[in-house]
């Protein structure tokens, strides 16, 4: 155990990405926004206990990523946009789907503040995917998305190339040239260009310069 304990000081612990099935699976299937919010402190109390767990195991660095901006997943876009909705002029993702990503990311880093002010000896980061995913739903022709932030490579018809009986994967799917392109692979997932460009965007912020050090 004194190995295992030793290692894992040593070792750069990335805690998740969680919570993105326990949201996905209610909103998809039409649940209320309002509904979903509940489950908040839910998840992100799971989160911390897996964090304190680490902690008592011996983990000396985390990084605990964020939600994405959900309300510009082509597949919430699909199932809960609506003329009631209220959409970003400047992105087209859906302004309530983005609050509710926000509000847990909000409350995910105040309680991991709360676990930073226990453990001074450990340096826990808090990976902000939201806004370096925004950067290129704000601005996706800089970084070469030239079908655009929204639209999926991989499904079926409809606006965002997303609907509930052609899923990326079946035989009457289409798939688009070129996944370099696009955001968006099947409405949910983002192409690995896009993750690309959000690790480039995530390791630029400045809670990340001491990490390659501490982890070596």
């Amino acid at each position: 155990m004194t190995g295992c304990r030793d290692f894992i000081a040593r070792s750069l612990i990335l805690v998740g990405e969680i919570g993105g099935n326990d949201y996905n699976y209610p909103i998809l299937k039409g649940k209320p926004i309002e509904e979903v919010e509940s489950f908040v402190p839910l998840v992100v109390d799971t989160i911390i206990s897996a964090v304190t767990d680490l902690i008592e195991m011996g983990a000396k660095s985390l990084v605990v990523p964020g939600n994405f901006p959900v309300g510009c997943s082509a597949a919430y876009l699909t199932v809960c946009g609506s003329n009631n909705e209220e959409y970003d002029p400047a992105t087209g993702c859906l302004v309530r789907l983005n609050q509710f990503a926000e509000y847990h990311n909000k409350l995910l880093q105040t309680k991991l503040k709360q676990v930073q002010d226990l453990h001074a000896d450990v340096k826990i980061i808090y990976a902000d995917y939201y806004n370096a995913a925004m950067q290129i739903y704000l601005f996706p022709s800089k970084f070469g998305f030239t079908n655009g932030a929204l639209k999926a490579c991989c499904g079926g018809e409809g606006r965002y190339n997303v609907n509930s009986t052609t899923k990326c994967g079946d035989s009457s799917a289409t798939v688009c040239d070129d996944p370099n392109t696009y955001v968006s692979w099947d409405g949910v997932h983002l192409t690995e260009a896009a993750y690309r460009i959000i690790s480039k965007n995530l390791f630029s912020m400045p809670q990340f310069s001491s990490l390659c050090f501490k982890s070596t």
